[in-house]
């Protein structure tokens, strides 16, 4: 069955009406960018993700209809989170920084019930029962190669999808669907041209001249997906960002074109972009259930968003903090908290922070914090 190119009109007024701010229509076909992948796993720069690597994740990141093998179209859908200008961003200590799509609801429980509802839509325009799947960035589809086979945008030096009329700030879904819908024409330009701004700005030099990311230096990646310590020498270079990064869409022009377009109100922030970081490092296992639930927040858990925090009390250097984090590394339970509290005091280097990792050398028995209390010592 042919359909009329008036449905892709039709399709992105409806979607419009529930907050998508693109969708874009793509045929079913190998996945663009799938060399590039494959490349960049190969040169193991994917970290400690090793999920990606599996062989059944590669596989199925080939092609959408290895996902649903009925598939004829991918449609392409973006929202837009608030820029960091359209939140009240608090700079400087004492006060961490979160990433501006985090302050929100979590987009993984609030974007299936918009992607129903689109189903819906999809049916009724088509009066078809087709097969349909959507998926919020939790199944393998290179969804940034098919966004920009929809016509959304290109994929910036930063690897971020860039829409010339948005910017980066989006959210990326898809809905597959085994209808040959009338796709759209291609993004054709790759208008990053000779800036290189994001790679510069980058504290940790990890965006690479290839369009790809040394994952393992991002400092998204270190607050979120590293579960384990934070190598000793890139802490001093996550600042105060206690999850996730936005550096390198703040520098991009595009961005600063489109800081004032709106964006979805089911994204407006639950959580400060910049929390005091002495009050983060207090959050109970309770507190920070109740606080965080319901927000990217939770995904590296109490344990990993304390380590980032401790971390960041340690790059502001306040001697004013050491009673905070002596206590920290006397009495929390978690060892992984403990022992990034324990570099902290190093960076801080004052008589009071040597005393505190002292008395901590003499009562502490996890290996891993003591070897972090010798090396502050050590330092100090």
């Amino acid at each position: 069955m042919s359909f009329p190119a008036s449905i892709a009109i039709d399709l992105q007024a409806e979607a419009e009406r529930l907050g998508f701010v693109y969708c874009g229509i793509a045929p079913a076909q190998p996945a663009p960018h799938y060399a590039v992948f494959t490349r960049w796993l190969a040169q193991g720069l994917h970290g400690g993700m090793a999920y990606l690597a599996r062989a059944h994740e590669i596989t199925a990141r080939a092609d959408p209809r290895r996902l649903m093998e009925t598939c004829r179209s991918v449609i392409s859908l973006a929202v837009r989170y608030p820029a960091p200008e359209q939140i009240e961003v608090k700079e400087g200590y004492p006060y961490g920084r979160i990433a501006a799509y985090a302050c929100a609801a979590d987009y993984h429980i609030v974007l299936p019930q918009r992607m129903e509802a689109l189903q819906a839509v999809v049916r009724r325009l088509t009066g078809s029962q087709m097969a349909i799947r959507s998926f919020t960035d939790a199944a393998p589809i290179l969804e940034r190669g098919f966004a920009r086979l929809a016509g959304m945008g290109w994929i910036g030096k930063n690897t971020c999808l860039i829409s010339p009329r948005f910017g980066s700030y989006l959210l990326l879904a898809e809905l597959l669907v085994s209808a040959e819908l009338p796709p759209a024409e291609p993004f054709p330009f790759d208008r990053c041209g000779t800036c290189r701004r994001c790679i510069q700005a980058c504290p940790t030099g990890c965006i690479r001249p290839d369009r790809t990311l040394d994952a393992a230096r991002c400092i998204s990646y270190l607050t979120i997906e590293h579960k384990g310590v934070i190598p000793r020498d890139l802490r001093p270079k996550l600042g105060n960002w206690i999850f996730g990064c936005d550096i390198c869409q703040q520098v991009c022009p595009w961005n600063r074109r489109s800081a004032r377009q709106p964006f979805n109100p089911l994204f407006a922030p639950r959580l400060p972009p910049s929390p005091d970081l002495r009050s983060e490092l207090t959050l109970s296992a309770e507190d920070f259930r109740r606080r965080c639930a319901g927000t990217p927040l939770t995904r590296p858990k109490r344990r990993g968003y304390l380590r980032n925090v401790a971390v960041a009390l340690g790059n502001g250097r306040n001697p004013q903090d050491v009673p905070l984090l002596a206590a920290v590394l006397q009495g929390e339970a978690e060892p992984l908290v403990r022992a990034h509290a324990a570099w902290a005091l190093g960076q801080i280097d004052s008589a009071a922070a040597r005393a505190a990792l002292a008395a901590a050398r003499r009562r502490e028995a996890e290996p891993l914090v003591q070897g972090e209390i010798e090396q502050a010592l050590q330092a100090g």
